[in-house]
């Protein structure tokens, strides 16, 4: 019942999505044109070429932000988690803006700094900063501390946030300026049909096999030494997800910019309405 009307609210909300708008359109032509019943119109140009796909965008990132921000939660073990806290979306910023930058200034083209530069670089960047993170919250002895993970997550991600701020102030061209600053407010407006199909299937893949590893992230629930008791190799298993939230992040901040709070507040959602097993 609660998976129905989940899928009942996305419905609407899609409908919604692509009825409302500088242009409105009744929801039921919007539902004729999905169909194949409405005749060609500039209506069915706005609803197919210009809001189905950033609808698909933003559903495709809500989702993966939200399963990034539950499967952080769990690996930390603090209910604060998101990838804007633990520094992932502000080290894919800054890899995804030096790949804009870079690829203006050696001439890549925008159709290969959107298909490929942008999101590998936003991937490392995520990578990187997430490792960082994870090295200074071990330092200094004592083993693995969720509280040192988190000040070590804000302490990288106001550093980070800087140096984009820093790469934002140097730009070389005002077109580059203008489009790194678009892209760091966060947003859909730039979906289209030919870049939906990698966030997608990372999104599919990567929740696929977090699906699969439900069971040892609530071992995490009952603390480190419990789940060691109980068979996980905890320090293996965080680095091995940490590197797939980190590629999920990557790929998803790439095409969308900076979008926050999703990571933080849906899992709380979630749990609210079918419980804390991460299945």
């Amino acid at each position: 019942m609660i998976l129905t009307g989940l899928t009942a609210a996305l419905a609407a909300a899609t409908l919604a999505g692509l009825a409302l708008g500088s242009v409105p359109i009744p929801p039921s032509h919007v539902l004729d044109i999905l169909t194949g019943r409405a005749e060609p119109s500039p209506f069915r140009t706005i609803v197919l070429d210009v809001r189905l796909p950033r609808v698909i965008l933003g559903a495709t990132v809500g989702a993966g932000l939200a399963v990034i921000g539950t499967v952080l939660q769990a690996l930390v073990r603090n209910p604060l988690a998101d990838p804007f806290l633990l520094g992932v979306s502000s080290g894919a910023s800054v890899g995804a803006v030096s790949a804009i930058v870079l690829g203006g200034v050696f001439g890549l083209g925008a159709a290969l700094s959107t298909a490929v530069t942008v999101p590998a670089a936003s991937f490392a960047g995520a990578l990187i900063s997430l490792a960082l993170v994870y090295a200074l919250a071990r330092s200094g002895g004592g083993g693995f501390a969720t509280g040192r993970l988190i000040l070590a997550g804000v302490a990288v991600s106001y550093i980070l946030s800087a140096l984009t701020s820093l790469i934002l102030v140097t730009a070389d061209s005002a077109d580059q300026l203008k489009e790194v600053l678009y892209w760091t407010l966060g947003g859909l407006g730039g979906a289209r049909w030919d870049m939906l199909a990698l966030p997608c299937a990372v999104l599919a893949g990567g929740t696929l096999l977090l699906v699969a590893l439900a069971r040892p992230l609530d071992l995490l629930l009952v603390g480190e030494e419990g789940a060691t008791v109980l068979g996980l190799d905890t320090a293996r298993f965080r680095a091995a997800v940490f590197v797939l939230a980190s590629l999920l992040t990557g790929v998803l901040v790439a095409y969308s910019g900076a979008i926050g709070f999703v990571g933080l507040l849906v899992p709380h959602a979630a749990r609210m309405l079918v419980g804390a097993a991460h299945r």
